[in-house]
């Protein structure tokens, strides 16, 4: 995954950038990936819109809650798009952390602009609306906290499960997800160590930190860069990838315990795109029999590219890996990584869309889809094997849940608690210091079969 740098590091006009950055809002809203939106800005204004996009569906709702207040009839949908894009650049930040991105004269000057490209008549409208909207921040933005929609960001349907699910942190899962994640990188295992690879950053002026256990590998960088700046990526001794993803391939290995993978072990990577753990897996043994699984031939292609760059191999097959007469060759495997289809509601830091996109009814829908892997995979792991589930996600639905409904369904199968590696890992911060949490929201089992 790339970071995205700066809107202002752009060349861009702001007035380009604002309009780009509530095309993609607005696209989100009808039910689109902020993925598939980009893909189809323009490439010299794509970071910027990357950048500006991410901070405004970060405060959607409370932008969404203040326009309301201050145009109670909601105007067409390519003006509210950019009314809510700039009411969310001009929100107060209750952190103080950074500098606005703009001056607020400046975006409404460049938001007046804009609205004149792209419905002229609505320019005095969009003017008026901003202006009073500095005019009375204070008591505008109270009102709107007052609010769940306002004051949490997150639909209030995903408030509530929160709530039931994690009763003491839900509000500091909630907050997390509105702060811009850390950039953290994985060092190749087979070709340097992570306290290397921070000297070599810091040789260029990038300051950066080592992780440590249970992340051996994993690089924190104090400000996320382009990948093109972090040196040795071409070659393939460095990824991007978080600090809770890097922990499936240690488990699904065995390290640090006393039954490690045999050498030629055979495993499968169920749902293996875009194939971080695909990699990480090959990086930690390279001698495995790997076979990389997914349904959607194109991430497939993903998959591909990531090993081609980190110079590894493995057998790539496009399928369904509940239809198992389709592709699996009869031969049991050793280990199964599972990382299966979820809500992705613990990387809503990384993908401030997803919040916006997902509906109540998915959950149940994602959960059946999971529980039908593990049923349809569990036959193929070898006696003495171990089987790892995954989900990128804080839902008790798509993790304990999953894992005790497994295990009532197959009595033979044992589950096994890894401190630091299995069950439900939160985005939370350990302090209330500045730093962002180290952690995307993750879930891990670790299932053997006798």
């Amino acid at each position: 995954m790339s970071q995205s740098p700066s809107p202002g590091h752009s060349s861009a006009p702001l007035h380009r950038l604002l309009s780009q950055a509530a095309d993609a809002v607005q696209g989100v809203r009808d039910g689109r990936s902020l993925t598939d939106l980009l893909a189809k800005v323009p490439g010299d204004l794509r970071p910027g819109t990357q950048a500006l996009a991410f901070a405004v569906l970060r405060r959607l709702g409370s932008a969404q809650a203040v326009r309301q207040q201050l145009a109670p009839k909601a105007p067409p949908p390519r003006v509210d798009a950019l009314l809510v894009t700039a009411l969310a650049l001009l929100w107060p930040d209750p952190d103080a952390q950074a500098a606005p991105m703009y001056a607020d004269h400046t975006l409404v000057d460049q938001a007046v602009h804009a609205a004149k490209q792209r419905a002229p008549a609505s320019a005095n409208f969009v003017n008026a609306v901003l202006r009073r909207f500095l005019r009375e921040r204070d008591a505008l933005v109270a009102a709107a906290q007052r609010s769940p929609l306002g004051a949490f960001n997150h639909p209030n349907w995903w408030v509530e499960k929160l709530k039931a699910d994690w009763p003491a942190q839900w509000q500091a899962i909630l907050a997390a997800n509105n702060r811009p994640p850390p950039m953290t990188l994985r060092v190749h295992a087979q070709r340097g160590t992570a306290a290397d690879y921070v000297e070599r950053l810091a040789t260029l002026g990038i300051a950066a930190r080592t992780l440590g256990a249970p992340t051996p590998q994993a690089v924190m960088l104090d400000k996320p860069v382009p990948v093109a700046a972090l040196p040795g990526f071409a070659e393939g001794q460095v990824s991007v990838q978080d600090a809770a993803a890097q922990l499936a391939a240690p488990l699904v290995i065995g390290m640090g315990t006393d039954q490690p993978l045999r050498p030629g072990a055979r495993v499968l990577d169920a749902c293996a795109a875009p194939g971080g753990k695909t990699a990480h897996l090959l990086e930690l043994q390279p001698d495995l029999q790997l076979t990389a699984l997914d349904a959607d031939a194109q991430r497939l292609a993903r998959v591909q590219d990531n090993l081609k760059r980190l110079q590894q191999h493995a057998t790539l097959k496009a399928a369904d890996a509940r239809q198992t007469a389709a592709w699996w060759d009869g031969q049991p495997f050793d280990a199964i990584l599972l990382d299966a289809p979820c809500s992705a509601s613990g990387i809503v830091r990384r993908h401030p869309d997803v919040r916006w996109l997902r509906r109540p009814g998915d959950i149940g829908a994602l959960a059946q889809i999971q529980a039908e892997l593990l049923d349809a995979l569990w036959p193929l792991l070898a006696p003495g094997g171990r089987l790892v589930y995954a989900t990128c996600s804080v839902f008790r639905a798509e993790g304990q849940a999953q894992l005790d409904a497994f295990l009532q369904r197959q009595p033979d199968a044992k589950s096994h608690d890894r401190p630091g590696f299995t069950g439900h890992l939160l985005p939370v911060a350990e302090n209330a210091g500045s730093q962002p949490p180290a952690l995307d929201g993750f879930f891990y089992a670790l299932i053997t079969k006798p």
